[in-house]
């Protein structure tokens, strides 16, 4: 059993969190009076702070992810939960994290500006993690391991006994960024938060549920994590417009649900036209709403989409993936569009 609170750093640990008004007054709002702070009165939906802890949209959640509130943080977009937990663990010029490349960029990019050091292991042919590799190189100060399962840019899911040895083993707190995990068959660790008190679960609003332009990110985690992300946390992270929208596509959650099964019925009809492409060589096994292939010269063929009026993403400069692009599922008319201008480049 891990002491969460040795991987805590010092100064979280005595920071007395700033008291907002919202948090101070929780009672029923129904006919109060509101003058506490320092608000405009002049009602126009907008004018009032929002609610700090976002209840309602982590009621909804609570109910969709069948995970008690108490263990739901929210962020502005998922790199402010990244951040946040960066900020609580890492000791900067002092610790460091581990990352498995090719993955999401923004690990190395938050460990940066938080100077936090970067060590690196990379993914095996089969884009799985070198479990061994990765436990050798962990030290005292190691205290994130990051891992994106369904990995993005490559679209797999890690294998779960390794998943779990990592957590078991690694003496820090095991990230486990789930990103797209709505488009895949595998069960959410978040299963497993009350057997592994260094696991954090990070998910979003961006992908499945269609509101990238929210920036809504979801971290699951133990009660002890979550309050100690709550209390470094910026008091109003996420605005009230983004829990609006938000509560209105959680309360239509069958929409996101259909949305999900175009969105992998179309990704089927994707993987089987690229078999077709003379010049695509490699399709990779994907659990997410994209496809990695592996083509004769991925610069060249993602220069010739964009002059056809098609933006891809060119990943043969990661780690893994030399010659690699990465296709989004688009709706049925745009993956048609992307068919018929990959036959035309044959």
């Amino acid at each position: 059993m891990k002491n969460i609170q040795k991987l805590i750093r010092p100064t979280v640990q005595a920071l007395k969190p700033y008291s907002s008004a919202r948090d101070e007054y929780q009672g029923n709002s129904d006919a109060m009076v509101f003058l506490d702070a320092n608000e405009n009165p002049f009602e126009n939906g907008v004018n009032r702070y929002p609610d700090p802890q976002q209840r309602t949209v982590k009621s909804l959640l609570s109910e969709i992810k069948d995970i008690p509130q108490q263990n739901i943080l929210l962020g502005n977009g998922s790199d402010e939960v990244l951040d946040l937990i960066f900020r609580a663990f890492c000791e900067p010029n002092q610790d460091n994290i581990i990352t498995l490349p090719p993955t999401y960029g923004m690990y190395s990019v938050l460990a940066n500006i938080n100077a936090i050091a970067i060590k690196s292991v990379q993914l095996d042919n089969n884009f799985q993690p070198k479990v061994d590799e990765i436990l050798e190189i962990a030290d005292a100060n190691s205290k994130l391991l990051f891992l994106c399962s369904p990995n993005n840019p490559t679209g797999n899911s890690f294998e779960a006994k390794s998943i779990e040895k990592l957590i078991k083993a690694f003496k820090g707190i095991v990230v486990i960024d789930e990103a797209y995990i709505d488009f895949s068959n595998d069960e959410s660790w978040t299963s497993k938060l009350s057997e592994f008190p260094n696991l954090i679960v990070t998910q979003t609003l961006s992908k499945a549920y269609g509101m990238a332009g929210i920036r809504l990110g979801i971290c699951f985690a133990s009660k002890e994590i979550i309050s100690v992300l709550n209390r470094i946390k910026p008091p109003y992270n996420v605005n009230e417009l983004t829990q609006q929208k938000a509560i209105s596509q959680l309360e239509n959650y069958e929409l996101t649900q259909q949305q999900v099964k175009d969105i992998l019925k179309e990704r089927d009809v994707l993987v089987r036209k690229l078999s077709e492409i003379t010049f695509v060589s490699k399709i990779y096994p994907t659990d997410a709403n994209f496809v990695l292939a592996k083509v004769d010269d991925a610069t060249k063929r993602y220069n010739q989409l964009i002059e056809k009026g098609i933006v891809i993403r060119n990943r043969t400069n990661q780690p893994g993936c030399e010659n690699c692009l990465r296709f989004t599922i688009g709706t049925k008319k745009e993956n048609e569009v992307l068919i018929k201008a990959l036959k035309a480049l044959e």
